[in-house]
């Protein structure tokens, strides 16, 4: 082996409060298992950086992987791919979280996230574009065509606060929509009765020709995935805003 590792934060920092920790640690973690030559170094920094993103450790530690890793031949282009195709089995979540220590130690600036950046981080569904269907909200809504083949199926999120109007799906036969949660919390409210709070996982079924709005809590994103019933004659009615006072009242 061209280099071998040699390590000694264990005695460093507690070969007197627990001298065998400290002894595994620098003698058979880095001294033993790292120093083995059947792989090569920069093939355990990459199964190193993953076993510990798989774990959702993202302090010091995997800082200084990601270090060991750059410093052992890891392009910043194969650490992107790295990270990406862990994702994909770890947890979105965690590749955001690896992906700003990492874009650090390959000295790339990491711009801020916005609260919608920081909010598509929460769920699985993307948050899509801005709704064309804006004219008909309160605020700011975003709409993203999940399916449009078979059963249509779009993901809506709405930023704090938003709502959009009363309105009724009209069908002569069938026809209606369903609403599942995915993320934050919302309201749903049908005419003549109290809103019914939403929150990840709660499913509504909306018959044809209920007058009805749904949105967001006041102090909530929120998403829901709306599905179209299929019917016959299906057309969508827009109506009123919802009373801002009465909206106020919900928490």
């Amino acid at each position: 082996m061209s280099e071998r590792i040699i390590q000694t934060a264990g005695r460093d920092q507690l070969g007197d409060f627990a001298p065998m920790f400290a002894h595994l640690n620098d003698d058979v973690l880095f001294g033993e298992v790292w120093n083995d030559g059947a792989l090569d170094l920069k093939t355990k920094c990459i199964i190193t950086v993953v076993s510990l993103m798989a774990s959702g450790i993202t302090d010091a530690s995997l800082t200084y992987h990601l270090q060991n890793a750059k410093k052992n031949g890891v392009t910043k282009e194969e650490i992107a791919s790295i990270i990406t195709h862990a994702a994909m089995y770890t947890g979105w979540p965690k590749g955001w979280a690896v992906f700003r220590l990492a874009k650090d130690v390959w000295n790339e600036d990491v711009p801020e996230l916005n609260e919608k950046d920081r909010y598509q981080n929460t769920i699985f569904f993307p948050v899509g574009e801005p709704n064309p269907y804006g004219e008909f909200f309160v605020g700011r809504s975003y709409l993203a065509p999940l399916s449009v083949e078979q059963v249509p199926v779009f993901n809506v999120t709405f930023e704090p606060g938003c709502r959009n109007n009363w309105h009724i799906h009209h069908a002569k036969k069938g026809g209606g929509q369903m609403l599942i949660c995915i993320g934050g919390r919302g309201y749903y409210q049908e005419w003549g009765k109290d809103a019914i709070e939403m929150t990840p996982g709660t499913v509504v079924n909306i018959p044809a020709e209920v007058k009805h709005w749904h949105g967001a809590a006041p102090d909530s994103w929120f998403s829901h995935l709306a599905i179209e019933v299929s019917g016959e004659d299906t057309s969508n009615e827009w109506l009123e805003r919802v009373d801002s006072e009465e909206y106020g009242k919900l928490k």
